[in-house]
C-alpha cells in the first residue's frame, strides 16, 4: 500500500472521529441534569435500603431524611447514621450497606436490639466513611473483617466492649488518617500487627482488656502523635521495645497486667509529657532506670507487682507533680532515698513488700498531703520512726492528713511513739510483727483498723467501738498542734458549712421557717429541740449525760464525741458534742449555726434525723435520732452481731443507701454530694434499718463552678480520681457506695479485691468465695438473685472511669423494680461473670439519662 493510500485512510478515520464527537456533543445530556438524575437514583436506592432494614418500620420514601438518627446532605443522600436504643425486630444483616455509598458517619453504639451476629464485611464498601462506632453491643461477635481495611478515610474507630474475637487484621495498617482507635474489652487474640506503625496520625489507641499475645511491635515507635496508649490486661510478652521512647507526645501509658519481661528501657526518659505511667502486674526485672527522674510531669507512677531489684533511684525526687507512687511487691533493696521527701504533692505512697533496709528518712515528714503510707514487709530497722515521734517539731501540716500508715513486718524497736496521736485523720494503723514494747496510746485503740500483733506491747486499754476513751486525753495530746492548725481548719469548715446552708433554700425553701430560726439563734444561750415541747433546756442534757460523763460516750470522731442521752420525756437521743477547743473558737459559732440550718432541712427516711441543737456557753452539740445498733462497720466487725444480719437485711441496707444517695443527688437543687460514704457513716436502728449519717463534709454541686476541693472522706472509700483531679462529682459517692455494698455482703472491707477489679477476675473465683463466711450461702433463688444484683451493681460503681459508673437514681430504681430469681445455683456464679455483666448497668443508666433528657 502506497503512502498516498495510507494518508487517505488516516484522514478518513479522523473525519469519522470528529463526526462522532460532534454527534456526542449534540445529543449528550447536560452535566447538571445528569448529576440530578444520578442523585435521584442514589437517593431512591438509599431510601429502599433504610426501609428494607426494618429498623424504622414503615415510612414514606420522601421522608427518609427526617428519620431519627439520619442526616442527609443537600442532594438528599444519607451521610450520617446515628441510631441506637431502638426496640426493633431489625438486625444488622437486614441493612444493605452497599446502597449507602455516601455514608461518612456511622454510630450504632449501645444498640442492643438493633444488631446481632458478626460485623459484616459489607461495611468495607463504605469508602467515604470517616467515623465508625459499634461499641457496647454485647451480642456482636465474629471477627474484625479484613475488608474494613478498605476504609482509608477513617478518622475514628470504636469497636470496644463487644464479643468480637479473632486477630486484629493487618489491613488496619491502611487507616493512615486514623486519629482514634478503641478496641478495648473484647476477645481479640493473636499478636498486635506490625502494620499498626503505619497509623502515624493516631492520637489515642486503646487495645486493653483483650487476649492479645506476643511482643509489642517495635513499629509502635512510629506513632509520634500518640498521646494515650493502653495495652493493659492482655497476655503480651517479651520486653518493652526501646522504640517506645519515640512517643514523645505520650501523656498516658498503661501496660499493666501483662507478662512483659526484661528491664524498663532507659528510653522512657524521653517521654517528657507523660503524666500517667502504669507497668504494674508484669514480670519486669532489673533496676528502675534513673532516667525515670526526667519524667517531670508525672502525676501517677505504678510499677508494682514486678521483679524489679536494686535501689530506688534518687532521681525520683525530680517528680514534683507526683501524687501517686506505687513500687510495692518487688525486690527493691537498699535504703529509702531521702529525696523522696521532696515530692510535696504526694498523697499515696506504697513501698511495701520489698527488701528495703535502713531507717525511715525524716524527710518523709515534709509530705504534707500524704494520706496513705505503706512501708510494710521490708527490712527497715532502728527505733520507731522519728518522723512520727517528732511531728510537733515539724512544719505545720507535716503528715497531718495521713489516714493509712503501714509499718508492719519490719525490724522496728522501742515503744510506740506518742506522736502518733498527732495524726487527726488516721484510720488504719499496722505496727504488727516488729519489736515494739510498752503501752499502746489509748487514742490509737479507737482507730477503725489497727494491728499491734506480734510485738511486746501491753493490751489495748479499751475495746474498739464498744468503749470510748475520754476525748480530753486525745485533745490534751493534740492541743499544741491544733493551736497552730486551728485557723486553717476552722476557715475550711466555715467554707463548707456556708455552702451547706444553701440546701435549706434549695431543697426545702421555707422563708418563714428560716427567718424564725434565724431570730431564735440570735440569743447567746439557745437550745432548740424540734418535735418536743420546747421546755427541754441545757440543764436537761447535762442531767441526762451526767455532764457528759464518759459512761455515756458511745463513740468519738474527728470533730467531737457522741453520747447517749435519755430525755425527760423518755425519748433516747444521740448527742454529737463538739470538741472544746473548737467550741472556744468564736468563728466556729457561725459554722455551727450554718450546719444546723442545713441538716434541719434535709429530710429522707434513710437519712438520720436531726432533732435539734444546743449552743450554750460555748458548749455546742447536735441532737440526733438514736441508732441502737451503731455503725455498720462495728456491726460487721464482731462475729455475733454480724451473724444477726442475714442476707435479706444486708440487701435492704444497700438498698437504703441507694435511695438516700439518689435523693441527695437527684431530688435536691443543686445536688448534694456526701463525700464520706463509708461503713462508719451508715447507722443501724433496732430493726436493722440503715441510715446515712455525718454530713460534715457534704458539698453542693453548682453547675457554674469547678467544684474543686480538698480531699475529704475515709481512706479505702475515696474515689481514685479525687487524688489527681480534686473535682467533686456525684460519681465520687457512687464509687464509695460500691465499696460499702461489697463490704456489706463480704463482711469486711474489700481492699484486695478492689485492686484486682481493673481487669476481669479469675474464672475460678466464685462469688461464694468472697461472701461473708459467717453466714451460710443463700439458697432461696430470690435472695441469691438479690446478692448477685448487689455485687454486679458494686462492680459497676467501682469502674475507675467516673463517667462509666451508673447513677444513683438508676440503682435506686433497680431496687424498686421486680427482682429476678437466680436460675442457677449461687455457687456456679463467678466474679468474672459479674464483672462482664456490670456494663449492663452503665448502659441502662445511660439510656435512662437519655430518655429523661428527651
Amino acid at each position: 500500500m502506497g503512502n498516498d493510500t495510507i494518508s487517505s485512510s488516516i484522514y478518513s478515520v479522523m473525519l469519522l472521529v470528529i463526526s462522532m464527537a460532534a454527534c456526542v456533543s449534540t445529543f449528550s445530556i447536560p452535566s447538571s441534569a445528569k448529576s440530578s438524575s444520578l442523585s435521584s437514583f442514589s437517593s431512591s436506592v438509599e431510601a429502599e435500603a433504610l426501609l428494607n432494614s426494618g429498623w424504622w418500620g414503615n415510612f414514606s420514601l420522601a421522608n427518609r431524611c427526617s428519620l431519627k438518627g439520619i442526616t442527609c446532605n443537600r442532594a438528599g443522600s444519607v451521610v450520617r447514621m446515628e441510631v441506637r436504643l431502638f426496640d426493633s425486630d431489625g438486625w444488622l444483616s437486614n441493612m444493605n450497606w452497599s446502597s449507602l455509598p455516601n455514608l461518612e458517619y456511622l454510630d450504632l453504639s449501645y444498640s442492643y436490639y438493633l444488631l446481632a451476629g458478626e460485623i459484616l464485611g459489607e461495611i468495607g464498601t463504605l469508602s467515604k466513611l470517616t467515623h465508625l462506632d459499634l461499641s457496647n453491643i454485647l451480642n456482636i461477635g465474629g471477627v474484625i473483617p479484613p475488608t474494613l481495611g478498605n476504609l482509608t478515610q477513617l478518622v475514628h474507630v470504636n469497636l470496644s466492649r463487644t464479643d468480637i474475637g479473632g486477630p486484629i487484621p493487618s489491613s488496619i495498617g491502611n487507616w493512615r488518617n486514623l486519629i482514634h482507635l478503641d478496641l478495648n474489652s473484647n476477645n481479640l487474640n493473636g499478636s498486635i500487627p506490625p502494620e499498626i506503625g503505619n497509623l502515624k496520625n493516631l492520637v489515642e489507641m486503646n487495645l486493653g482488656l483483650n487476649h492479645l499475645q506476643g511482643p509489642i511491635p517495635s513499629s509502635i515507635g512510629n506513632l509520634s502523635a500518640l498521646t494515650y496508649l493502653s495495652l493493659c490486661s492482655n497476655q503480651l510478652s517479651y520486653s518493652i521495645p526501646p522504640q517506645i521512647g519515640n512517643l514523645k507526645s505520650l501523656v498516658e501509658m498503661d501496660m499493666s497486667s501483662n507478662i512483659l519481661i526484661g528491664s524498663i528501657p532507659s528510653s522512657i526518659g524521653h517521654l517528657s509529657n507523660l503524666t500517667w505511667f502504669y507497668l504494674d502486674l508484669n514480670q519486669l526485672n532489673g533496676p528502675i532506670p534513673c532516667e525515670i527522674g526526667k519524667l517531670e510531669n508525672l502525676v501517677q507512677l505504678n510499677i508494682s507487682l514486678n521483679n524489679l531489684d536494686g535501689p530506688i533511684p534518687s532521681s525520683i525526687g525530680n517528680l514534683s507533680y507526683l501524687t501517686h507512687l506505687s513500687l510495692h511487691s518487688n525486690q527493691l533493696s537498699s535504703s529509702i532515698p531521702p529525696e523522696i521527701g521532696v515530692l510535696s504533692s504526694l498523697t499515696y505512697m506504697s513501698l511495701a513488700s520489698n527488701m528495703l533496709d535502713g531507717v525511715i528518712p525524716s524527710s518523709i515528714g515534709n509530705l504534707a498531703y500524704l494520706t496513705h503510707l505503706d512501708l510494710r514487709i521490708n527490712l527497715l530497722t532502728g527505733p520507731s520512726p522519728n518522723i512520727i515521734c517528732g511531728l510537733k517539731n515539724l512544719k505545720i501540716g507535716g503528715l497531718c492528713r495521713l489516714e493509712y500508715l503501714g509499718l508492719g513486718r519490719n525490724d522496728l524497736v522501742g515503744p510506740i511513739p506518742s506522736g502518733l496521736t498527732y495524726l487527726p485523720h488516721l484510720a488504719y494503723l499496722d505496727l504488727s510483727q516488729n519489736n515494739l514494747f510498752g503501752n499502746i496510746p489509748a487514742c490509737l485503740c479507737l482507730l477503725a483498723t489497727v494491728n499491734f500483733s506480734y510485738n511486746h506491747l501491753n493490751e489495748c486499754p479499751h475495746e474498739v467501738c464498744r468503749k470510748a476513751v475520754d476525748s480530753s486525753y486525745c485533745v490534751a495530746n493534740k492541743g499544741k498542734e491544733i493551736k497552730h492548725n486551728n485557723l486553717f481548719f476552722c476557715l475550711l469548715f466555715i467554707a463548707l458549712l456556708v455552702i451547706l446552708v444553701l440546701v435549706a433554700r434549695s431543697c426545702f425553701h421555707n422563708p418563714q421557717k428560716i427567718q424564725s430560726e434565724a431570730r431564735a439563734m440570735n440569743h447567746v444561750d439557745i437550745c432548740s429541740i424540734w418535735n418536743y415541747d420546747g421546755r427541754i433546756a441545757y440543764e436537761d442534757i447535762i442531767k441526762a449525760t451526767n455532764d457528759f460523763d464518759i459512761r455515756y460516750c458511745i463513740g468519738t470522731g474527728g470533730y467531737g464525741s457522741v453520747y447517749r442521752a435519755q430525755l425527760p420525756s423518755g425519748k433516747v437521743v444521740a448527742l454529737k458534742k463538739f470538741h472544746r477547743f473548737e467550741a472556744e473558737d468564736p468563728t466556729f459559732d457561725h459554722c455551727f449555726r450554718n450546719e444546723v440550718q442545713m441538716l434541719s432541712n434535709v429530710r429522707h427516711k434513710n437519712i438520720v434525723k436531726l432533732y435539734g441543737f444546743c449552743l450554750h456557753n460555748r458548749c455546742m452539740f447536735l441532737v440526733y435520732e438514736y441508732m441502737e445498733k451503731g455503725s455498720l462497720f462495728c456491726t460487721l466487725r464482731f462475729d455475733v452481731e454480724a451473724s444477726e444480719i442475714g442476707w435479706t437485711q444486708r440487701v435492704k441496707i444497700v438498698e437504703a443507701m441507694a435511695h438516700a444517695l439518689s435523693y441527695l443527688h437527684h431530688d435536691c437543687t443543686p445536688p448534694i454530694v456526701h463525700r464520706d460514704i463509708s461503713s462508719n457513716n451508715i447507722l443501724l436502728n433496732s430493726q436493722l434499718e440503715a441510715f446515712v449519717a455525718d454530713f460534715g463534709t457534704a458539698r453542693l454541686l453548682h453547675p457554674d463552678s469547678s467544684n474543686q476541693t480538698v480531699i475529704a472522706g475515709t481512706y479505702g472509700y475515696i474515689a481514685p480520681e479525687l487524688a489527681y483531679t480534686m473535682v467533686v462529682t456525684e460519681k465520687c459517692d457512687v464509687y464509695s457506695f460500691g465499696v460499702v455494698a461489697l463490704e456489706t455482703i463480704m463482711g469486711r472491707h474489700p481492699g484486695d479485691l478492689l485492686s484486682s477489679l481493673t481487669s476481669p477476675p479469675s474464672e475460678n473465683m466464685m462469688i461464694t468465695d468472697v461472701l461473708d463466711s459467717r453466714l451460710l450461702p443463700p439458697t432461696n433463688p430470690i435472695v441469691a438473685g438479690d446478692i448477685v444484683l448487689v455485687a454486679t451493681m458494686a462492680f459497676a460503681c467501682l469502674d475507675p472511669k467516673p463517667k462509666s459508673r451508673p447513677s444513683m437514681l438508676h440503682l435506686s430504681q433497680e431496687f424498686l423494680s421486680r427482682r429476678k430469681a437466680l436460675a442457677a445455683p449461687l455457687r456456679t456464679v463467678s466474679l468474672r461473670n459479674l464483672w462482664n455483666r456490670k456494663m449492663d448497668f452503665v448502659h441502662q443508666s445511660n439510656e435512662h439519662v437519655i430518655s429523661a433528657q428527651v
